[in-house]
C-alpha cells in the first residue's frame, strides 16, 4: 500500500508555500506482520503511526493521527474554547449594546407615548467617522504605506536592496493584494468602536500570494488570563467559509477530506447579530456556510513529542495549529506552527493586534467605553427635547362627559373650526388641556455641555491647530500642537506599531515564497535576488510618522521649520526647508517646481570667473584633477584687472577659490616630493623611510607660504581712484569755493556798511556845524536885539 502524494500547507495556507511530496518519498508499506518495530497498522481505517521525522514538516498530521487521538484532541480543545467564550460574554454584550449608539437606524418607540422620538445623537458616529477618515489617509498614502530602513552601516548595495524591497512591498500591497485597502478601511472603522481589531497575515495557497485579512475582535478568542498574542496559551480564530471554498482546501490537501454539514448562522445577542440588525440584513437559510475554528495552541502529540538530548521525550508542548468544524468537532488539519530549522521551536505568529486605547487586559478600550456614556446621555436629552416640542405643539387633555366633537379621531387642521356640542354651552369648562411645557432651555444647555465634552476628547487636536495663529511665535505653535495631540498621537503610535508588525510578517512570507520580480529592477540583477533581498538586513517600516497624525499638524510643523530657516538662512538648508513644506502640502512632482541643487562640477577658469561676476547659484569649487597652476594664473590675472576691483563680492569669491587651488597644489607638490624620495631610496636598495604625517603637513604649510609669496603681487587689484572719493573731493572743493565767495561778499558788505556809516557821520557833523552856525547867528541876533532895546530904553 502506498501513501499518495499530498499538497499541504499551514493554517489555511498560513505560514509557507504548499509542499508537494515527490513520488520517491512515497512509503510502500508491507503487510502488518512484516512491519518493522515502531510501526503499526491501526484498524479498518489503515491509519499509520510513524516517527515525525518521516513526514514533511508542513504535513497535515490529521491524516496520520488515529481517530481516537483526534477525537480526544477535539473534545479537549472544544471545552477550552467554550470556556474562553464564556469568559468574555460580558465584553461581547457591552460591545453589542454600544453599537446601537451609532444611530445607524431609526428606533420606533411607543414609550412614553405612541410615536415618541427614536433619534440617536451623532456624537459617537461623528467621532468614529472622523478618526477613520484621518487614520485611513495616514496609514495608506497614495504612494504606498511601506518604507525600508537599512540596519547597520549603509552601502550602495544595501541602498539598492532597500529600494527594491520598498518598491516590491508597495507594489504587492497597492496592486496585487486587492483585499488590503478595503480591509484596512473597515478595520479602522471597527477599531475606535470596539478598541481592538486584528489582521491575519498568511500565504493563501488558492491565490498563491500573501494575504492580510481583517479579523474582527469577536472572531478572535483568547483565554481569560491572556495579556497579548505572543504569550497567550491559545489563540482561536473563528473562520466562516462557503462550501466551495472549503472544498478547494480539501482538494488541495490543506484539510482532511471528510463530510461536513453547514452550521447555523443564528447567533442571537452577539456582536455579529447586532451588526446585521443595524445593517438591516439577516443570514439566508439557503446559503451553506461552514464555521471553522482555527486554534493556535501548544500540544504534546504522541509520536511527535519534543525529544531531549538523551533521546527521550521531554514532555514540553510544541506549537501547533488545529483546525476543526465548530458544529461537529471534526478535526480537519493539525500542522506544526514553528520553523523546521528553529532549534528553539518558537511559535510563529500570524496575527497583529491593533489597539485604540490600552485596556485592563487583552482587549483595548474604544470610544464605546470612553464616550459611550456621553453619547447615551446626549441621545436621551435630545429625545426629551424633541418629545417636549411634540407635546407642546400637539397638546392633549381631558374633556367632560357628554361633550361630542365631530370627527374627534382626526386632528384639527390649520385654520379649521370644527362643530362641538358642549353641555351648558360653556366650552371652556368642558375641555381641559394638560399643562405641557416648551422644551427646556436648561436641558438644551446641558446637551451642549455633554456634546462639547465628547468632541473635545475625540477631536481636540485638530481644533487646537485650527485655532492657532499663523503669525504666532514658533514656541507657541509647537506648544499648541503638543497640547492638542497628546491623545490622538498616542493612538496613532499604536497604529504605527501594529502596522510595523504586520509588514514584518508580510516580509517573512515574501522571503519564504520567493518569486522573480514582476517588473524590471535593473541591469544584471538575477531573478533569485528577491529571496536575498528579504534576508533581514533591511527593516520594514510604515511610511506614517507616529508623531504626526494629520495633514494640519504636518503643515504646522513644516511652517514652523520654514520660519526658523528664514530667520537664520545662513544656518539652514533652504532647499530642504521648502521641500518639506511641499511634502506637507502633498504636492506631486516637486522637482518640476523646485529643482534640486546640482552638485558642483569642474569648470574652466573662464567659466568660474564669469560665474563669480554674475553671482550665479553655480558653486565654484576646486577639484584635485584640475591644473591648479593654470587656474591660479588665470584667476590672478582676472583679480588684478579693474573689473574685479569694481566688483568686491566677485573679488572675494575668486580669492577664496584661489586659496583652494593653492592648498591642493601645495599638497600635490609635497606628495610628489616624498614619493620621488621613496622611489630613489628603493632604487638604491635602501628601505623606504616612514614619513610622519605631521612632517607632511608642515611641509605643505611651508609650500603654501612660498606659493602665496609668489602670487600675492599678481592678485593685487589695479589702483584707481574710487569714484566716490573723487565725488567727495569735488564736493569739498565746491564747499570751499562757496565759503570763499561768501567771505568776499561779507567783506564787500562790511566795506559798504563802513562807507555808509562814514557818510552818515560826515552828514551828521555837517548838520551839527550848520546847526551851531544857525544857533550862533540866532544868538547874535538876540544879543543885537537886546542891545538895541536896551539902547532905546536908555535913550528914553
Amino acid at each position: 500500500m502506498a501513501l499518495p502524494p499530498q499538497t499541504v500547507d499551514m493554517a489555511m495556507g498560513a505560514g509557507g508555500p504548499a509542499t508537494e511530496i515527490p513520488e520517491e518519498m512515497m512509503i510502500e508499506l508491507p503487510a502488518e506482520d512484516m512491519l518493522p518495530e515502531g510501526i503499526e497498522m491501526a484498524g479498518m481505517e489503515e491509519m499509520v503511526e510513524v516517527q515525525a521525522a518521516m513526514y514533511d514538516h508542513s504535513a497535515n498530521l490529521a491524516e496520520i493521527l488515529d481517530d481516537s487521538v483526534l477525537g480526544s484532541l477535539s473534545s479537549d480543545l472544544r471545552d477550552k474554547i467554550d470556556d474562553d467564550k464564556e469568559s468574555r460574554e460580558d465584553w461581547q454584550e457591552s460591545i453589542a449594546k454600544g453599537l446601537k449608539l451609532l444611530g445607524v437606524g431609526y428606533e420606533e418607540r411607543n414609550e412614553p407615548f405612541m410615536g415618541a422620538s427614536g433619534v440617536h445623537h451623532p456624537l459617537l458616529s461623528e467621532a468614529v467617522t472622523q478618526f477613520q477618515a484621518q487614520a485611513y489617509k495616514e496609514m495608506i498614502p497614495a504612494g504606498g504605506p511601506v518604507k525600508a530602513q537599512i540596519l547597520g552601516a549603509s552601502t550602495k548595495v544595501l541602498e539598492d536592496q532597500a529600494q527594491r524591497v520598498k518598491d516590491f512591498m508597495n507594489y504587492q500591497i497597492m496592486e496585487i493584494m486587492e483585499e488590503y485597502d478595503p480591509d484596512t478601511d473597515q478595520m479602522l472603522f471597527y477599531l475606535p468602536l470596539t478598541g481592538s481589531t486584528f489582521k491575519k497575515v498568511y500565504f493563501d495557497p488558492g491565490k498563491q500570494r500573501a494575504v492580510s485579512k481583517f479579523v474582527p475582535a469577536e472572531d478572535l478568542i483568547v483565554p481569560y488570563a491572556a495579556s497579548d498574542l505572543n504569550t497567550a496559551e491559545r489563540v482561536t480564530h473563528v473562520v466562516r467559509m462557503t462550501e466551495n471554498e472549503l472544498r478547494k482546501l480539501q482538494v488541495a490537501g490543506v484539510y482532511r477530506d471528510v463530510d461536513l454539514q453547514p452550521g447555523s448562522e443564528e447567533d442571537e445577542g452577539t456582536i455579529r447579530e447586532t451588526g446585521n440588525e443595524l445593517q438591516g440584513v439577516r443570514p439566508s437559510y439557503g446559503d451553506d456556510v461552514f464555521t471553522l475554528v482555527e486554534c493556535h495552541t501548544e500540544l504534546d502529540l504522541e509520536g511527535f513529542e519534543d525529544i531531549g538530548s538523551d533521546g527521550e521525550p521531554t514532555g514540553v508542548k510544541l506549537p501547533y495549529i488545529v483546525t476543526m468544524d465548530e458544529d461537529s468537532g471534526q478535526i480537519l488539519s493539525v500542522v506544526r506552527n514553528y520553523r523546521e530549522a528553529d532549534p528553539l521551536r518558537r511559535k510563529r505568529q500570524y496575527f497583529t493586534h491593533f489597539k485604540f486605547l490600552p485596556g485592563f487586559g487583552f482587549y483595548g478600550f474604544g470610544l464605546l467605553h470612553t464616550i459611550g456614556g456621553l453619547s447615551r446621555a446626549a441621545t436621551s436629552i435630545l429625545r426629551q427635547l424633541i418629545d417636549a416640542g411634540t407635546l407642546s405643539n400637539l397638546p392633549a387633555g381631558f374633556k367632560a362627559r357628554g361633550v361630542r366633537i365631530r370627527n374627534d379621531d382626526e386632528p384639527l387642521a390649520p385654520g379649521e373650526f370644527r362643530d362641538i356640542d358642549a353641555p351648558g354651552g360653556d366650552l371652556r369648562n368642558a375641555l381641559m388641556p394638560l399643562p405641557y411645557k416648551e422644551p427646556s432651555g436648561t436641558l438644551a444647555q446641558l446637551l451642549g455641555v455633554i456634546v462639547d465634552s465628547g468632541r473635545r476628547f475625540a477631536q481636540v487636536a485638530d481644533a487646537k491647530i485650527a485655532d492657532a495663529n499663523s503669525q504666532a511665535p514658533v514656541g507657541t505653535t509647537v506648544a499648541l500642537i503638543e497640547q492638542g495631540s497628546k491623545i490622538i498621537s498616542s493612538i496613532h503610535k499604536r497604529l504605527h506599531y501594529g502596522q510595523k508588525q504586520e509588514f514584518r510578517l508580510l516580509a517573512e512570507i515574501f522571503g519564504d515564497n520567493p518569486v522573480p520580480y514582476p517588473y524590471f529592477v535593473g541591469q544584471n540583477i538575477p531573478a533569485e535576488v528577491m529571496q536575498q533581498d528579504f534576508d533581514g538586513r533591511v527593516d520594514i517600516l510604515p511610511v506614517s510618522d507616529p508623531s504626526i497624525f494629520s495633514m494640519s499638524q504636518r503643515l504646522s510643523l513644516a511652517q514652523t521649520q520654514m520660519q526658523l530657516a528664514q530667520a537664520a538662512p545662513q544656518l539652514h538648508n533652504q532647499y530642504e526647508a521648502y521641500r518639506r513644506m511641499y511634502d506637507a502640502l502633498d504636492v506631486k512632482n516637486i522637482d518640476s517646481i523646485l529643482p534640486p541643487p546640482q552638485p558642483p562640477q569642474p569648470l574652466d577658469p573662464a567659466s568660474e570667473n564669469a560665474a563669480a561676476i554674475k553671482n550665479a547659484a553655480i558653486p565654484i569649487q576646486a577639484f584635485p584633477q584640475q591644473d591648479h597652476e593654470a587656474h591660479i594664473l588665470a584667476h590672478a590675472m582676472f583679480l588684478s584687472s579693474p573689473v574685479s576691483g569694481a566688483n568686491p563680492q566677485a573679488f572675494l569669491v575668486l580669492l577664496s577659490h584661489v586659496q583652494e587651488h593653492v592648498g591642493m597644489l601645495a599638497r600635490d607638490q609635497v606628495t610628489a616630493f616624498f614619493q620621488n624620495a621613496i622611489q630613489e631610496a628603493m632604487a638604491q636598495g635602501e628601505p623606504p623611510a616612514q614619513i610622519d604625517p605631521a612632517t607632511v603637513e608642515s611641509a605643505i604649510a611651508q609650500q603654501v607660504s612660498e606659493i602665496m609669496q609668489q602670487i600675492m603681487p599678481m592678485i593685487q587689484p589695479a589702483q584707481q581712484q574710487d569714484p566716490l572719493v573723487a565725488i567727495r573731493q569735488q564736493e569739498l572743493q565746491n564747499s570751499q569755493m562757496e565759503i570763499q565767495r561768501k567771505s568776499m561778499n561779507d567783506q564787500m558788505d562790511f566795506q559798504i556798511d563802513q562807507a555808509k556809516l562814514q557818510q552818515a557821520y560826515e552828514l551828521a557833523q555837517q548838520r551839527q556845524g550848520l546847526q551851531e552856525d544857525i544857533a550862533g547867528a540866532r544868538n547874535d541876533v538876540n544879543i543885537y536885539r537886546i542891545n538895541t532895546q536896551a539902547a532905546l530904553a536908555k535913550n528914553k
